[in-house]
């Protein structure tokens, strides 16, 4: 193992990391595959399941490619077609990523477990296609220099907590996001601290009250206007 990140076993059997350099858990340590399903694929994608098709993502932290991994896998079993793009600036390393047991710890077929490794070896900034109904690629770079050159249904935004990297939960970045939402879509996270959700407000949002994952008792779900 590296000494960038430490391997943690979460309270649900699924592994996460502890960031050494900022001292936080990419995953939380109450359940990192209960965590990213109750907040990205519950409160993300079941949104849109039944509303259009297809569904364009994209990710704030690829970190593990937990969140990349399982939406992989909600698109083949729902027949959904998605198309997900991922940005990191710290990537974890292959040694790191090989000892993650998210493909034993998720009831899953041999072939979806796969996807973990395709989803990995992709080079970056390269389209792959990891399933006929999943699309993706991932970017190394800084969020704050990253241009889009496209409109997205959903913002996954699984960065860091907001007393590590403040900046990433302020507004000039969350501006940008917004306008790279199509109208009507939305941007989720497991964060629901109030001077987050006041940014969100001021930008234009109205906001969702959600159940968070595990003893969390909130999570956000941001809806930009489908009328503009």
């Amino acid at each position: 193992m590296n000494a960038d990140v430490q391997l943690v076993v979460s309270a649900d059997g699924s592994h996460t990391l502890t960031s050494n350099k900022f001292g936080v858990t990419y995953h939380s340590i109450h359940g990192s595959i209960d965590e990213s399903i109750h907040v990205f694929l519950a409160g993300g994608l079941d949104y849109f399941k039944n509303k259009k098709k297809p569904i364009a993502i994209f990710e704030m932290g690829f970190g593990t490619g937990l969140n990349v991994w399982l939406s992989a896998i909600y698109a083949e079993r729902n027949q959904l077609e998605i198309n997900m793009e991922s940005i990191e600036c710290f990537p974890v390393n292959d040694q790191v990523i090989s000892a993650l047991n998210y493909t034993s710890e998720l009831p899953c077929k041999p072939k979806e477990a796969t996807y973990f490794k395709t989803i990995h070896q992709n080079p970056w900034g390269q389209p792959n296609e990891v399933n006929p109904f999943f699309s993706f690629r991932k970017h190394q770079a800084n969020i704050m220099d990253h241009s889009f050159n496209r409109k997205y249904d959903i913002i996954f935004f699984d960065a860091f907590a907001p007393n590590t990297q403040p900046e990433l939960w302020e507004k000039p970045l969350h501006k940008k996001l917004f306008d790279a939402l199509n109208p009507g879509g939305i941007l989720v996270t497991y964060c629901a601290k109030g001077i987050f959700k006041r940014v969100l407000k001021d930008i234009g949002y109205s906001l969702d009250k959600l159940r968070g994952p595990g003893k969390k008792h909130e999570m956000t779900r941001a809806i930009k206007s489908s009328i503009l």
